[in-house]
């Protein structure tokens, strides 16, 4: 009866959370499941106040990067960036597609895949548009910047909330995190951009006319909030850092860069600080805490217990065979029921599976790089493809499910595997 009651109440609000009917907020869906929850006895408090101490530094980091993410997009950091990367394309049609995508890793890297997915996919179709490429150019740079946010979310903590999640829930150093991650993302980064041009090669022009593209300097709209930004940037990466040795928590690092820049941009007339404040996603805080209240219903009726006997099973043949299968079991579960319940789902099932810290630890690797590239393969594998996908309807390009499920199919199968394998490979070679 518990097991029916848990299952079926994670699969109402799954359901809602991705179809959101009459704009219905994920965040009052999520708590609306976690206090059913607890009004079955489906999960307890103490259940509650254990989910708090796992997602509360995990969320606020989230919230933070957003924030300071928005604010740079305001004083157009972003579109200076993609200016830059279309003037060093040289009117190269297939070196701008390979410049766009490492724009996206790098704006991924330091601000999300949700900042890369929905700040800067706007900013590569307006490009795209003053180019005056042809449709099909124009869908490829706009799929590689969406698919590139995703697939190379991995090199830092922050990267995705994702791995916030996964660093908390294992505490994982910032600096452990990058050196086993930031050689693995650079693979998924060279794998995504090979099946990417594969895929659509046929389509990249061979030149593009960028007489017409204004010069990077016009896009800042404050410089003195662009050079202030420098500096915030450069000490939030030292905190980061130091976050590892100081054993303090990211979001006093993120929180307080994401303050700094909002008394530098206070008086700015390009930067509505208020209006960013109220739109940054605080619902991600609520949803966290609700979701992973139901999720933690999951656990108490057994249900993590039984995939952490699976992922324990692989891990005894071997640690290719974990790392891979661990990945694998991510990146379906993403796929199917978003990587947001699936990331902690499959973080208590790794704790349940009685294997060796270090085990566990890998295996919270391979879990990490499911739960990233995962969500590609369908469009509710995260909430950022949702958004990103009504972004672009907004602007008249239609991508359909239909079209999206081939194309992620097709591109995510192989750089799941080539990115699993090499993070078994460097895990080998750094111990």
């Amino acid at each position: 009866m518990a097991v029916g009651l848990a299952v079926g109440l994670f699969i109402v609000v799954l359901v809602l959370i991705v179809t959101q009917p009459r704009g219905l907020s994920i965040g009052w869906t999520a708590v609306g499941g976690a206090v059913v929850a607890l009004m079955l006895g489906i999960v307890s408090w103490n259940n509650v106040a254990t989910v708090v101490g796992i997602v509360w530094d995990a969320t606020l980091t989230f919230v933070a990067v957003i924030l300071i993410s928005l604010i740079l997009d305001a004083v157009g950091f972003f579109e200076w960036s993609a200016l830059h990367m279309v003037r060093l394309a040289h009117g190269r049609g297939r070196l701008l597609f390979l410049l766009i995508g490492i724009l996206g890793a790098l704006v991924a890297m330091f601000f999300a895949n949700d900042g890369a997915a929905l700040i800067l996919t706007p900013i590569v179709y307006a490009q795209a548009k003053a180019l005056d490429l042809p449709a099909k150019a124009t869908l490829a740079l706009i799929m590689t910047s969406g698919f590139i946010a995703d697939t190379t979310s991995l090199p830092l903590v922050v990267s995705n909330l994702v791995n916030i999640v996964s660093a908390g829930y294992f505490h994982l150093g910032f600096g452990s995190y990058a050196i086993r991650m930031v050689p693995v993302d650079l693979v998924a980064l060279a794998a995504s951009l090979a099946v990417l041009y594969l895929f659509y090669r046929r389509g990249l022009p061979i030149d593009v006319r960028t007489s017409a593209v204004a010069l990077p300097s016009s896009a800042i709209k404050d410089h003195r909030v662009f050079r202030v930004a420098w500096v915030i940037l450069g000490l939030l990466l030292a905190g980061y850092i130091a976050s590892q040795f100081l054993h303090w928590p990211v979001a006093l690092f993120a929180g307080s860069a994401a303050l700094a820049l909002l008394a530098a941009a206070r008086s700015s007339p390009s930067v509505n600080t208020l209006s960013i404040v109220k739109n940054a996603p605080w619902k991600i805080v609520v949803f966290s805490v609700g979701m992973y209240v139901v999720v933690f219903g999951l656990r108490n009726v057994g249900l993590t217990h039984l995939l952490g006997l699976v992922l324990h099973a692989l891990a005894q043949h071997g640690s290719l065979i974990g790392i891979i299968g661990t990945g694998v079991v991510g990146a379906v579960l993403s796929s199917i029921m978003n990587n947001m319940p699936t990331v902690l789902i499959n973080a208590l099932a790794i704790h349940d599976a009685a294997v060796r810290p270090a085990i566990a630890t890998t295996l919270a690797y391979a879990n990490v790089v499911g739960c990233d590239l995962g969500p590609k393969l369908t469009p509710i594998g995260s909430l950022a493809t949702l958004l990103w996908l009504h972004v672009l309807d907004r602007r008249g390009v239609r991508i359909t499910w239909g079209y999206y499920v081939r194309v992620g199919l097709t591109l995510t199968i192989p750089v799941l595997v080539v990115t699993l394998v090499a993070l078994w490979g460097w895990s080998v070679l750094i111990g």
